[in-house]
């Protein structure tokens, strides 16, 4: 599968410090950017330059607290959570804070199948108006994907609403469908190696009927590379069916792996609602930083578990992630 056009796991980081200075790090770091820094002395001044190398383990988690009525809980703490990273609790919190001003970068995967034909226009009016609601020019930025058999880059990263409408609107339907190959692309071309070196939240909003039948990759793949792009994947089904179909299931399982949500919008109406309910969320996210027990750059995957200790409330995070390679 191709674009058209060629289109942060926070973990690990390996630092040098050359003593008298002062050490910096980042706070979020893909595997694929780890370097060793090393002394630029030359041999004349080796001798006067000591240099210690660090290694430095932070994990970085967005959240969301709901009460038992769905609503956002907005006024919590670090002590109103309990948090195990591979089943042992952190050797340290290094920071928690209610999270609503990171920069968002967010991709829109719309599926142009001929599947979804009898709901596109009005899911193309809703998708442009949660992007007017939700986009903040000069801070967050977005892109448009139309998927069949295969991905088409519409726009690409921008925080230019209108030129991200125009990519909505050139959407047009028809064809199979490879929805895990739009996502593992999306993550892997746009959220990974576009990332930026600065943290932000990084979310796709999928708009399908889940039922893929064209893909390379598997959803399994398709779910670890969103994992490893520390993606959240919000669903939004255009099933009108009034029934679970086995599309829904996928889109579900999808959202619960990368700590997002699926909206099932039986009524056009409430399309634009589960929008709306989208951008709601992405306003009301906690982030935990902590530096993981027993930490090992072994490239495996660690599950994460986060859990609200207050009676009746639910959290919602991705489920794990997997540490780099050193």
């Amino acid at each position: 599968m191709k674009y058209t056009r060629s289109f942060c796991f926070g973990a690990l980081m390996l630092v040098a410090v050359q003593l008298p200075l002062v050490a910096q790090s980042a706070s979020l770091l893909h595997p694929s950017n780890m370097a060793v820094a090393t002394s630029t002395a030359d041999s004349d001044q080796a001798d006067s330059v000591l240099t210690i190398k660090k290694r430095v383990d932070e994990v970085n988690v967005l959240f969301i607290a709901t009460d038992r009525h769905g609503k956002f809980v907005r006024n919590l703490n670090q002590n109103d959570f309990t948090i195990l990273d591979d089943h042992q609790p952190p050797q340290a919190i290094v920071d928690f804070r209610r999270e609503t001003d990171l920069p968002l970068e967010l991709g829109l995967l719309v599926d142009i199948s001929g599947s979804v034909r009898s709901r596109f226009d009005f899911e193309q009016q809703a998708a442009v108006d949660f992007l007017q609601h939700t986009l903040r020019p000069g801070f967050d930025k977005a892109f448009v994907v139309g998927f069949n058999g295969h991905s088409q880059l519409m726009q690409d990263f921008t925080d230019n609403v209108e030129l991200l409408s125009v990519g909505v609107y050139r959407l047009r339907s028809g064809g199979g469908t490879a929805l895990y190959d739009a996502i593992y692309r999306a993550c892997h071309d746009k959220l990974i190696k576009g990332q930026s070196d600065h943290p932000a939240r990084r979310a796709i909003v999928v708009v399908s009927d889940g039922e893929d039948n064209q893909s390379e990759v598997t959803r399994a793949q398709a779910i670890e590379m969103a994992q490893r792009a520390e993606v959240i994947i919000y669903a939004i089904s255009t099933d009108d069916s009034g029934l679970i179909l086995r599309g829904d299931k996928a889109l579900e399982q999808l959202a619960d792996a990368t700590g997002g949500r699926a909206f099932f919008p039986y009524k056009m109406k409430d399309i634009k609602n589960s929008f709306n309910s989208i951008e709601d969320e992405l306003r009301s996210q906690y982030i935990v930083s902590y530096r993981p027990a027993n930490f090992d750059a072994d490239g495996r995957y660690r599950s994460i578990q986060i859990t609200a200790l207050k009676k009746d409330l639910q959290v919602r995070a991705r489920k794990g992630y997997y540490a780099p390679r050193q």
